[in-house]
């Protein structure tokens, strides 16, 4: 017999297996927007959910957008286990991790515990390779136990016109190929700031030096 009354339109469902899902794409391709826009949605429908980031271009406790959206959030430092933070709280239905490519591996595999042992679906954004084209290890592994993986289809180009794939840091006006894993910039033309390139630009360095030679230029009074 359906648990479904002959009164009521809405069912008694059993709780339902969750999802982990990683959304990746180059710098600029709007994965923050999406995370938020995700984040509303789901709330709106009465749903429970922590929003959590680590390394946002904000430099606090937030997930923002280059258009102008914000939220705060929760920092995921190297040593917060998230499945005791889900289940110190009543009821979560699910999880908006930005900028999850800087997570730990082991934070991954909590998230999927998670997804497997709870019921909670998991909505992680993030870059999948470094300014050395080398994938993060936590992009890898949600690569390896993501239920779907997601290329983002917002076009972003690179100077030349060509779709940018690739995430190039630029240091003093020139492409760096070594150094730290993980240096936080953003692609607004600071020292150390980052450029998305096409593979064939990526793969010379050819970062459009006259682009570069006007921003460093001084600005005439």
């Amino acid at each position: 017999m359906s648990e479904t009354s002959a009164l009521s339109s809405t069912p008694a469902h059993p709780r339902r297996d969750g999802v982990l899902r990683f959304f990746h794409g180059p710098m600029d391709c709007g994965k923050s927007t999406l995370a938020l826009q995700m984040n509303y949605n789901h709330g709106r429908q009465g749903r429970r959910g922590l929003v959590l980031t680590k390394h946002d271009r904000s430099g606090g406790a937030k997930v923002t957008s280059r258009i102008g959206l914000g939220l705060d959030a929760i920092e995921v430092d190297d040593d917060l286990d998230l499945v005791e933070l889900v289940m110190a709280r009543d009821g979560v239905d699910y999880l908006i991790c930005d900028e999850a490519c800087f997570y730990t591996v082991a934070q991954i595999e909590q998230l999927a515990d998670l997804v497997d042992g709870q019921g909670v679906d998991v909505y992680a954004f993030g870059l999948a390779s470094d300014f050395r084209s080398r994938m993060f290890p936590a992009a890898q592994r949600l690569f390896e136990l993501a239920d779907e993986v997601s290329r983002l289809q917002v076009e972003v180009l690179c100077w030349c016109g060509r779709e940018g794939r690739m995430n190039a840091r630029v240091v003093d006006g020139v492409m760096a190929r070594t150094g730290e894993q993980v240096v936080i910039g953003d692609t607004d033309g600071s020292q150390v700031h980052y450029r998305v390139l096409c593979r064939r630009h990526y793969r010379t360095g050819d970062i459009d030096a006259a682009h570069e030679a006007r921003r460093l230029s001084p600005t005439p009074s």
